[in-house]
């Protein structure tokens, strides 16, 4: 049994992070070490879609 829960545990983490889910933890967890008042949800992924956008990295396209 402790194995498949490991294995859940590992899966969860995994689609949080393709998901994005979290970089949203991340963001909260600074926010309230460093006492700043974290923006929406909504806002945060906006911010985040519009810095992909214009900041692509290493695509190709």
């Amino acid at each position: 049994m402790n194995a498949v829960r490991r294995a859940a545990t590992a899966l969860r983490w995994y689609v949080r992070q393709l998901t994005g889910e979290g970089k949203w933890d991340e963001y909260v967890a600074t926010c309230a070490a460093t006492g700043e008042r974290p923006v929406s949800r909504r806002e945060f992924e906006r911010r985040r879609d519009h810095e992909r956008e214009h900041a692509p990295g290493a695509r190709c396209c």
